[in-house]
């Protein structure tokens, strides 16, 4: 859309309307082993042949672990009014339970006091996928145990970090933790069983519901939400079993962990298999929504049977179906607006959420520096304006959205696409010191969304 189009809607909203960006920390921190830090199940599947692309690590990332108050100047030069970043979990408790890491406790708190300085609001995750391999190896998400461990995580942050945090996130798109590194098994821990799965997806629901009201018990006026994928899943055709395969798919992506925190139930078509693990009152502990809604989206997606066993042996096929995408990012994932008005509208008419974030939205573009330095990004420029152009239509059509944040600040470590794909409104030369280098992409958000 033009760009006359974007600004004009941008400048009709109220001003607490949040601009922010995201990062997470086993993406961007590095000092893997620094200064008492544990391990975590991330830093164990990286060093598993043939699980990252040209068997990248984290364990250097981006160094904001050192070179956050750069990091910052930067944040605070985007102009932006918040930052989401999480906490390490094995950074604080390096064997996961017992002894706290102080020099990780520091560490956040010289974060956090940089911002503060800068008149920056952090929304603070508390997990974003690296659990310390400590409780991995006593059965990780899947075991039931997993409910007091993170209890205790949660208790020392609060104890030591929570009355400077206002806003916590509890869990990032606990679907990917759920299907894609216990089902898939291409995220880690990277176990391949569906039980673990539907046992971790509990567990998750379970630990949302407990934090919500712990955090609330410690420190009443903060904010707290998780942050879920939410995206239309279509059938790759109009086969029944693909049909049945994209339902499911909704369920275990998004309703599975919706239907819990608004309404106290699992979606009928995943009951069953969920039931093994709930017990009685967990469906109330679970029932909580929070204070807003995190919302991470980035495209739909498209669901296939593969074979008649369907609810236990479910794939994707990307940037296939029914809708004709404008183009697709350097993932190969597909660019479509709608998809992103779609989700927010059936939120709305399905959950009625008192207030929404877009806590993550962005796309993989590549572009390299030029012989000057700079680096012309223009399709991710075009990607923001059309993807914000159909996030603010569904709030003038009634969706109560109050945030957009941009994923991510800086390129970073990309799970298991390793250095590849670059994200961020930052460059980050990796074979060149780390340095820092804003896109155009950067000066287009400063300049629509500057306070």
């Amino acid at each position: 859309m033009a760009g006359n189009d974007i600004k004009s809607l941008v400048r009709r909203l109220p001003a607490d309307f949040v601009w922010g960006t995201a990062t997470s920390a086993y993406q961007v921190e590095g000092a893997a082993f620094a200064d008492g830090k544990g391990a975590s199940i991330w830093d164990d599947f990286v060093r598993l042949p043939g699980k990252v692309k040209n068997c990248d690590t984290g364990d250097v990332a981006c160094d904001h672990y050192h070179r956050y108050r750069e990091d910052v100047a930067l944040l605070a030069e985007l102009g932006v009014g918040a930052y989401r970043f999480s906490l390490s979990w094995s950074r604080l408790l390096p064997d996961g339970a017992g002894a706290v890491n102080r020099k990780g406790v520091d560490f956040y708190k010289r974060l956090l006091g940089e911002l503060r300085e800068k008149n920056i609001t952090p929304y603070v995750t508390l997990y974003h996928w690296d659990l310390p391999s400590a409780l991995q190896a006593k059965g990780g998400w899947s075991d039931r145990a997993v409910l007091d461990w993170f209890e205790e995580y949660a208790g020392v942050v609060l104890e030591h970090l929570g009355a400077d945090i206002p806003n916590f996130i509890i869990l990032n798109e606990p679907a990917v933790i759920a299907y894609v590194g216990h089902y898939e098994g291409i995220h880690a821990p990277g176990l391949k069983s569906a039980a673990a799965m539907y046992a971790t997806m509990h567990h998750l629901n379970m630990a949302h519901g407990r934090s919500c009201r712990q955090i609330k018990a410690a420190f009443p006026e903060a904010q707290v939400a998780s942050t879920y994928t939410h995206f239309p899943i279509y059938p790759l055709d109009e086969k029944p079993e693909n049909a049945a395969a994209a339902q499911l798919m909704m369920s275990v992506w998004s309703d599975g962990f919706f239907g819990p925190a608004f309404k106290g139930a699992y979606p009928a078509n995943i009951r069953d298999f969920v039931a093994p693990y709930v017990r009685e009152g967990d469906m109330e502990t679970c029932r909580a929504s929070g204070d807003f809604l995190g919302i991470n989206h980035y495209c739909p997606d498209y669901a296939v049977a593969v074979d008649e066993d369907i609810p236990a042996r479910l794939t994707f096929a990307h940037n296939a179906g029914k809708i004709d995408p404008t183009g697709t990012t350097d993932l190969g994932w597909p660019i479509v607006p709608q998809g992103l008005y779609d989700a927010l509208v059936d939120l709305k008419e399905r959950y009625n959420p008192k207030r929404i974030i877009i806590t993550e939205g962005g796309g993989a573009f590549n572009d390299a520096p030029d012989a000057g330095g700079k680096i012309h990004d223009r399709r991710r420029i075009d990607y923001y304006a059309a993807y914000l152009q159909a996030a603010l239509r569904a709030r003038r059509d009634g969706v109560p959205l109050e945030g957009y944040y941009a994923w991510s600040f800086l390129d970073n470590f990309e799970w298991g696409e390793g250095y590849g794909p670059r994200f961020g409104l930052v460059h980050v030369d990796y074979d060149g010191g780390l340095k820092r280098t804003p896109k155009d992409s950067f000066y287009w958000f400063r300049d629509l969304t500057g306070r």
